[in-house]
């Protein structure tokens, strides 16, 4: 065995251990110790993990076995972890991007207690450790764990600044949603063991064969069910844009690194599964697309800074689920790869600009920042560029392998994704040019305030802007600068089994010039609109009429579930809190102690004091005696 792969079970330990460090110790543990701790185990796990990538790279793959997790008659569940190519590249994003993170938040979160200082590295640890285990398990039991995980500590960080009461609603909503889709994911768990009799991929890809039609489509659906409440697909995607709540790197976190992209994962994981599942793939290319055109006419009207970027967020996944459902796995993986990259750096860069500006997140208030914090500007330009699909930044290449595939699928696929990236283009550039250029529309206040984060800041960002510049290198087309897409090559021993059932219609090299000359022009024709219209915005006091309004409010989605779901179930709910518990379960505690309270006054009158009544009672005690007797 390689000996690198005996550290693999060191990647998740770390971070667990720097959880337990500053959370059990939080009260003792200083400030600077606790952002060493919580960046250096992240930073330990990812050495080990760059390690393990390069071993995978020269064709090393491992499962390693720990323990038996459960061991009974009918069902044996190993505690192991599957190292191979598709893993190992997650592992990358997760530790190298966590750990910018984690030292972006030593100066964001340098204002808070110490005590909430070292809680909040003790949750980051503890996410991390969860998506770790979460590519890490060698089958969906382990999977299911980490799942659960990223669910937890996504609720503890919405949630961290606890005081505000809106931020626990948004947490609280966060894990409830999560836990509708987690449930598809359980049953599609128990239906596979029911029918396999065991939840290792190895054995469920290699025994595929064995399992019907009608299995195979409803495993794959309920599988998607879960990867619809992670990753915010239609209709579980509300959670996400709310997930604001909490501190800025929490949402670079989770939007980039860790748990939206674990749906993206699971899938690209079950590839065979889905291969085999027609109905299913193409259900998911589906809801993925609508999710990305739904999202993007969204972020059109929103004002909050880190509003656009959540709706961003779930208009990208849509991207990458359509990806999945026209069988372009490694285009999905690709595009989680450079869009960890860009959607960290905007993320990060957001936090930035509001830091500089006290706390404010309205881009209408902003404006001018561009002479004030030159390296936020410039790295969230670049980043700007990425998402919008310019070439060659990173997002142009792995954009347009997804948009290719579903043209080979369908051109109607292909027709409403560009449409979905001439939005991106334009809501993402409105952003960068109401926020940083034009005059500044803030209070004087706040002006006098401005500068540039320090360097625990900027150095984050300027590490994620090289990223996003280089990053989609790898996925090179041949079509393009007579490149070869290594990350393809590299990957293609996981995909290699739908690989072999996919029937391949390349395009040709003209065809392919085409799209990407058609799908850039747009996007750019967007993005210069979006700038002349912008970059001299000023601010005027106006309502929404109209459809713009319709977007400003979300499509009224949140509205529809409130009253749809959220009201009836709690109409419902107050019934039966009514009927069950307060005239039943209540009432029956309560009945029993009211008939003991009675009882009791009534027995103490026979303790009158009387010997009379004392020796009348002992003869009818005698005779009531006599008479049982009599009969028996």
């Amino acid at each position: 065995m390689n000996n690198v792969f005996q550290l693999v079970w060191l990647i998740p330990v770390l971070p667990l251990l720097g959880f337990l460090i500053n959370g059990l110790g939080r009260k003792q543990v200083s400030k600077t110790m606790a952002g060493i701790i919580g960046s250096g185990t992240v930073f330990i796990s990812f050495l080990i993990s760059a390690a393990v990538f390069f071993s995978v790279k020269e064709g090393n793959t491992h499962v390693a076995h720990y323990f038996d997790f459960i061991n009974i008659t009918a069902l044996k569940i190993g505690f192991d972890f599957q190292i191979d190519q598709l893993s190992s590249i997650f592992l990358l994003i997760i530790t190298g991007v966590g750990f910018l993170i984690h030292v972006y938040s030593t100066a964001y979160m340098h204002d808070e207690e110490p005590k909430d200082f070292a809680k909040y590295f003790a949750y980051l640890n503890l996410f991390v450790f969860s998506m770790l285990l979460l590519v890490m398990g060698a089958n969906f039991v382990i999977m299911f764990i980490g799942w659960e995980g990223v669910g937890l500590c996504s609720y503890l960080l919405i949630g961290f600044w606890f005081k505000n009461t809106n931020y626990n609603i948004a947490a609280k909503k966060a894990f409830i949603m999560n836990r509708i889709g987690d449930l598809g994911f359980l049953l599609a768990v128990f239906w596979l063991i029911s029918k396999l009799g065991t939840a290792d991929y190895h054995t469920v890809f290699a025994s595929v064969s064995k399992l019907t039609v009608t299995d195979i489509t409803g495993i794959t659906m309920l599988l998607f069910v879960g990867a619809m409440g992670k990753s915010a697909q239609i209709p579980l995607y509300t959670w996400l844009p709310d997930a604001m709540a909490g501190p800025t790197p929490v949402s670079a976190l989770i939007h980039a690194a860790t748990m939206v992209t674990a749906g993206i994962y699971m899938i690209a994981r079950s590839n065979i599964l889905y291969t085999m599942a027609p109905v299913t793939q193409s259900v998911v290319a589906i809801v993925g697309l609508s999710t990305a055109i739904l999202a993007a006419t969204i972020a059109l009207k929103q004002n909050d800074i880190k509003k656009v970027l959540a709706y961003s967020t779930v208009s990208q996944l849509g991207y990458m689920f359509l990806a999945l459902g026209v069988g372009a796995y490694t285009g999905a993986v690709f595009h989680v790869m450079t869009h960890a990259f860009f959607k960290a750096l905007l993320f990060l860069g957001a936090g930035s600009v509001i830091h500089a500006m006290s706390g404010e997140q309205d881009i209408r208030n902003m404006g001018g920042l561009k002479k004030y914090m030159s390296v936020t500007h410039i790295t969230f330009l670049l980043a700007c560029l990425a998402i919008a699909g310019m070439p060659p930044f990173s997002g142009f290449f792995s954009k347009d392998e997804i948009l290719a595939a579903a043209y080979e699928r369908s051109p109607l696929l292909w027709g409403v994704g560009v449409a979905g990236a001439i939005m991106t283009a334009f809501y993402m550039f409105r952003l960068y040019a109401m926020t940083f250029l034009g005059k500044f529309r803030g209070t004087h206040e706040q002006e006098h305030h401005l500068h540039e984060s320090p360097k625990a800041i900027t150095i984050p960002l300027i590490i994620l802007a090289i990223l996003s510049v280089v990053g989609g290198w790898i996925g090179i087309p041949e079509v393009f600068m007579h490149g070869g897409h290594r990350l393809e090559t590299f990957l293609e021993p996981v995909f290699a089994q739908s690989n072999a059932l996919t029937e391949k219609h390349p395009l040709s090299h003209v065809m392919e010039y085409t799209l990407m000359g058609v799908s850039v022009a747009a996007a750019l024709a967007a993005l210069v609109f979006a700038w002349s219209k912008f970059s001299k915005y000023q601010k005027v006091e106006k309502e929404e009429t109209g459809l713009g309004k319709v977007l400003a409010n979300k499509w009224y989605v949140d509205e529809l579930y409130d009253t749809i779901i959220v009201k009836p179930v709690l109409s419902i709910a107050k019934y039966f809190n009514n009927i069950f518990e307060r005239k039943g379960i209540d009432g029956f505690v309560n009945g029993v102690g009211k008939a003991v309270n009675y009882g009791s006054r009534q027995i103490r009158l026979l303790q009158s004091g009387q010997v009379g009544i004392y020796v009348l009672m002992m003869v009818l005690g005698i005779l009531l005696f006599f008479i049982i007797q009599l009969f028996l």
